[in-house]
């Protein structure tokens, strides 16, 4: 079986007026997404989910243009050999960096469609899991800045939902994410678990400030309060409040900067995103590192139900899986067009889905209904 063709579909949803989320790193104003379709002389059809990195097009036209003919007449299930091939062009030499990584990662999730389809397994079946149940939070862009009454009203129906976490976004004001947190901890109590997120909009001081506060609201973990790339800054922070953990990896690609955030021993929570980092191949080499370390992967999610079906395949056949980041967002219609990818129970938690592969029917005609909108996703408010 060979690769045939490799191709790049971007889809985007606006947000309707009016209802934006507004978090660290800005307003949101629409979604957007890239589908990754991969055929092979064998009439299997794989398809996978590359983040869009607030620029489609360049991500679309990177796959469509060099790593389509770059791969063209490889194995579809050698995803170590696709892996190392765009890794030694793209990746370690006068590439594209963190968007040839988004590439990847889409092409590699549709690899493994094709891989476990031509298994006839299921994805968790084919990377040696067992269908369990996966703990679940509330996330994705949801629970942004808003008065602490509403913040709570919308936390609690997540609650009411069956979750047993919940992820609210900081990096506001300090003061302003203090008095959110503490409503938020006031009213569902000491039983659901809350989580925050700064957005990598929070100076060393801000953290300094907000951890004690977060710590007495017993939070669970601080995610991303800077910038991927200040490794200082997050060294300082973990001596702030111990027993707030740092969580990070949504910006970190490949396990080559994962094994930086390993060498300093500040993060202590993993994120990768499997549209983002490299996709399932260099996810699994994240999680064994992390493994050895005692570290827990909770997983970030991207917009479609391609990547939300993947993560929870990935749980379920990793040791030191977490949570699984269930997208909430009241305006995201890309989580849902290929049915629906996960059920929560009134345990918090999901199952993998039993189908060959990721496990998901694409219909390619829904897509008319989102055409490409390139350009940034979020209004600066910086």
């Amino acid at each position: 079986m060979k690769i045939t063709r490799i191709t790049a579909l971007p889809l985007s949803y606006r947000l309707p007026e009016g209802n934006t989320v507004r978090l660290g790193v800005g307003a949101t104003t629409k979604r957007d997404t890239i589908i990754v379709r991969v055929e092979t002389d064998a009439g299997l059809i794989g398809y996978g989910e590359a983040h869009p990195g607030r620029s489609p097009g360049a991500v679309v036209s990177l796959i469509n243009q060099t790593l389509s003919p770059m791969l063209a007449a490889m194995d579809p299930c050698d995803v170590v050999g696709v892996w190392s091939r765009v890794n030694r062009m793209q990746l370690s030499s006068h590439g594209m960096g963190a968007g040839a990584a988004l590439a990847l990662s889409g092409i590699d999730l549709a690899l493994w469609d094709i891989r476990g389809k031509a298994a006839g397994m299921p994805l968790y079946r084919l990377l040696g899991g067992s269908k369990r149940r996966i703990p679940a939070y509330a996330g994705g862009i949801s629970m942004g800045f808003q008065a602490p009454e509403s913040l709570l009203e919308e936390a609690r129906s997540y609650v009411e939902a069956g979750y047993r976490a919940v992820k609210l976004r900081i990096g506001d004001t300090v003061a302003d994410d203090i008095r959110r947190v503490q409503a938020v901890r006031a009213g569902l109590g000491k039983d659901i678990e809350i989580l925050t997120d700064a957005n990598t909009n929070y100076r060393l001081s801000d953290a300094q400030r907000a951890m004690p506060a977060l710590q007495e609201a017993r939070v669970a973990w601080l995610e991303e309060p800077f910038s991927a790339l200040d490794f200082g800054a997050y060294r300082a922070a973990a001596r702030f409040a111990p027993q707030v953990p740092i969580a990070a990896g949504e910006n970190h690609y490949t396990r080559y900067d994962f094994a930086r955030l390993l060498e300093d021993r500040a993060v202590s929570i993993f994120q990768p995103d499997l549209s983002k980092t490299g996709g399932i191949t260099e996810s699994l080499r994240i999680a064994a590192m992390a493994s050895a370390f005692g570290i827990t992967i909770h997983p970030h999610s991207s917009a479609t139900g391609i990547n939300h079906a993947a993560s929870i395949h990935f749980l379920a056949a990793i040791d030191n899986g977490g949570y699984f980041e269930a997208c909430v967002s009241k305006f995201n219609p890309l989580r849902d067009m290929f049915g629906q990818t996960f059920t929560i129970g009134t345990d918090g938690c999901v199952e993998p889905l039993d189908k060959p592969g990721i496990g998901l029917e694409i219909d390619e005609s829904i897509f008319s209904q989102f055409p490409a909108i390139d350009g940034p996703g979020y209004v600066v408010t910086f």
